[in-house]
């Protein structure tokens, strides 16, 4: 209902104001163009051209010349004669005396213009012309002025007008007619009408005789001036600028059929109060934008069938305005309520998301916020791809909705559903419930997965927000993830955890700087040499009040905070530097180096890790990059693009983890990789067990016949180094061998390997 009051405040303003009425002009010039049609013929125009002002050199014409085209009308058997021709002052007494008596003998009618000119030298206010009286006689007069809009544009004729204290006819109501119209009433000129299909006949011509009689049998004769010198000319819609008696000529076939009728905005009104009814009730996106394109077309469409058809000019533009302003109002509310649901709504899912979480309002949002995280979630994106895991999310969230009931479950991070709750026994009892029901495995694309959730809930303090709680609610649930809990609430441990993360990433670039960031290489033993081929490079911070850090307090807060880059180029730096100082000793190595899964396509880091190694003095094919199984799987194009790109340069290409993911090794033979890491949980007990056996043994065998080597690590026993020289394993990793030691002690580690080895 706003909305129709509204549009219906709009459409009177613009209706009743200037452009309004230019509008309306506009659309009427528009509905001329599409009915555009030939004149009937009724009215001939004789007009005096420029053929005819040479033939005759002076001017005004002697008027016996009138008189003789006059004769030759009525011999033609014309209708009637309408002289567009000023006759208000005397001029020859032989050809005056010749005009009136010709307009005295002839016996069809003839009209004879009167029009109002100002007054001149000075004077205010309007004189009327008229015939002199000899002539006015024997003939009826008209009105001939012509009155343009304030644009200059002639739109409108009189019907009939007061001259000399007499109300007359205008010139183009005599020549349809209406000689009983009303005075001061006018009319709208169809414009659909094309001026140059009036017949025409040059007045010379006329006069001559030489001219075809039937013409004008029958028809109704207009003479005026054509000729550019006479300055009769007037600007009118569609067609430029035109003579006088063109336009009288196209007032009178308007008026052929007699007056136009004109309708006020009422009625269109109405109807572009029922179409915005319409509109308003529309709900289907589609549905409503055709119908704010159709319907202001459909009004017009119908004024222009009703003008074609019943000679009914409609002002349209109110009517207009209402539909159209509706349709604005419509659409923007529309496109408005899209937005709003595209920026609640998750794009993968269509589960309501962090936002629609956050702005939510009601009694609810009082108690408290649950998440689940899905542990391994990078894991099943690579197993599964996009769709598939969006579609195994929303699988979870179903079974989720099923225990929570009609309280909403939303997706605030790509591995997190969250919902909220009221009171801790109640959710206790709902989790419980959930993990049991998460029990049976997700089927998914025709696999079957098995889902692992981490719960986490917080409860709302006085005057916390929404976001706040939600942040808390997520700090839980990785709290219970590193513990292997099903779930933990949230408490001021958690608060002190929070604080002392943000603490790190605030000094971590310091640290940096100030040289608090070391490394320790643990050796991987070489099994055919039994010597030690490579060093993985593993970063410790020896924090000035904390002690020594190990990565998995720092790392992955890094990883988090969009600092890992500077962390891992850092570590590189100093590895490069290390592999110098190696080889200054005569000791040939390899370092490999860890890489986030962020940084594998980030055009930035690669672009620097080139100045790196260009800048070094070390050959690049001591050095290796271990990436994760994960981050190589999750975009396999763009990862072999920048992994090519590290190739060239001629750095080596670990996948780490190997094992943990869902890949296999012909799919990450997509890749460029020159070594495999076998995951600790696969390797520490394969000499004991004999399906992780089956799993490193044909692990290695596959591995060697695609041209890749093998590093096992986790190697914590004599007897497990023992299987993997059996199995053909190439290199081997962990405490069997060495822990972690200073870059220092590489050398002597390397030379008393080699001692014993003798």
């Amino acid at each position: 209902m706003a909305a129709l009051l509204l549009s219906l405040g709009v459409a009177l303003l613009v209706g009743l104001s200037a452009p309004g009425v230019s509008l309306e002009q506009s659309l009427a010039q528009a509905s001329a163009g599409l009915r555009r049609h030939s004149a009937s013929g009724k009215f001939v125009i004789v007009e005096i051209d420029a053929h005819s002002i040479a033939a005759i050199d002076r001017w005004p014409w002697p008027r016996r010349n009138y008189a003789v085209a006059i004769n030759r009308l009525e011999q033609a058997g014309a209708a009637s004669v309408a002289l567009d021709v000023d006759l208000s002052a005397r001029s020859n007494p032989v050809d005056d005396a010749a005009l009136a008596a010709a307009l005295a003998r002839t016996r069809i009618p003839v009209v004879l213009p009167t029009f109002a000119q100002q007054s001149g030298a000075g004077r205010a206010g309007w004189t009327d012309s008229l015939p002199i009286a000899g002539l006015r006689e024997h003939a009826s007069l008209a009105a001939v002025s012509i009155l343009p809009d304030v644009d200059g544009m002639v739109r409108r004729a009189p019907v009939g007008t007061v001259t000399a204290g007499v109300p007359r006819p205008s010139l183009s109501a005599a020549l349809a007619g209406l000689a009983a119209g009303s005075a001061n009433v006018d009319f709208a000129i169809d414009y659909a009408i094309e001026p140059e299909t009036i017949p025409r006949i040059s007045f010379i011509d006329l006069r001559n005789g030489r001219f075809d009689p039937r013409r004008v049998a029958g028809r109704h004769v207009v003479i005026g001036a054509t000729a550019i010198e006479m300055g009769d000319r007037y600007a009118v819609p569609g067609y430029g600028v035109i003579p006088g008696v063109v336009i009288q000529a196209l007032a009178a076939e308007t008026l052929r059929d007699g007056l136009p009728r004109e309708s006020g905005w009422p009625v269109p009104l109405v109807v572009g109060l029922l179409g915005a009814a319409v509109i308003l009730r529309l709900r289907d996106g589609r549905w409503l934008a055709a119908a704010a394109a159709i319907l202001p077309l459909g009004l017009f469409g119908a004024a222009v069938l009703v003008k074609a058809l019943l000679n009914w000019s409609l002002q349209i533009v109110p009517g207009l305005v209402v539909l159209v302003t509706v349709s604005t109002l419509a659409v923007a509310a529309r496109g408005w309520a899209a937005r709003q649901q595209r920026r609640t709504q998750d794009a993968a899912t269509g589960l309501p998301n962090r936002f629609a979480l956050c702005g939510r309002t009601g009694p609810a949002d009082s108690a408290g916020v649950v998440v689940a995280r899905f542990a391994a979630y990078d894991k099943l994106v690579a197993a599964l791809g996009d769709r598939a895991t969006a579609d195994l999310v929303c699988r979870v969230q179903e079974r989720i909705a099923l225990v929570v009931g009609s309280v909403p479950v939303y997706r605030v991070e790509d591995r997190t559903l969250a919902w909220t709750a009221t009171d801790e026994p109640a959710l206790l009892a709902t989790l419980r419930t959930l993990r049991t029901i998460m029990l049976p495995p997700v089927e998914v694309s025709g696999r079957r997965i098995d889902v692992s959730l981490s719960y986490g809930f917080a409860w709302r303090r006085i005057a916390e927000s929404t976001n706040h709680l939600l942040g808390r609610s997520l700090l839980a649930a990785d709290q219970a993830l590193a513990r292997g809990a099903p779930w933990h609430g949230d408490d001021t441990l958690a608060d002190e955890v929070l604080a002392q993360e943000l603490s790190l990433l605030g000094e971590l670039d310091e640290a940096i700087a100030a040289g608090e960031i070391e490394l320790v290489y643990q050796p991987k033993l070489a099994l055919a040499t039994d010597r030690i081929a490579s060093v993985e490079a593993l970063v410790r911070w020896n924090h000035r009040t904390r002690g020594r850090l190990g990565p998995d307090v720092f790392v992955p807060l890094a990883e988090r905070s969009d600092r890992i880059a500077g962390l891992t180029l850092h570590v590189l730096g100093r590895a490069i530097a290390d592999l110098a100082a190696w080889q200054a000793q005569g000791l040939e190595l390899s370092v490999a180096v860890n890489i986030s899964a962020k940084l594998v396509d980030a055009p930035d880091f690669c672009a620097v890790v080139q100045g790196l190694v260009q800048a070094s003095a070390v050959p690049p094919g001591r050095l290796i990059f271990e990436v994760t199984e994960s981050a190589a799987m999750t975009d396999v194009a763009a990862a072999a693009a920048a992994l090519e790109s590290f190739r060239r340069l001629g750095i080596a290409i670990s996948i780490d983890d190997y094992g943990t993911g869902q890949s296999t090794l012909s799919y990450l033979r997509q890749l460029p990789v020159d070594e495999l890491k076998l995951d600790r949980r696969f390797v520490q007990n394969a000499h004991r067990n004999r399906d992780d056996a089956i799993l490193v043994q044909s692990t290695v065998s596959l591995a060697h016949e695609l041209g890749i080597k093998v590093v096992a690590e986790g190697v914590e026993e004599a007897e497990c180094l023992a299987f993997l020289r059996a199995v053909g394993c190439d290199m081997a990793q962990g405490y069997a061998i060495s822990r972690p030691v200073p870059a220092a002690s590489i050398v002597g580690f390397q030379q008393e390997r080699i001692a014993s080895a003798a």
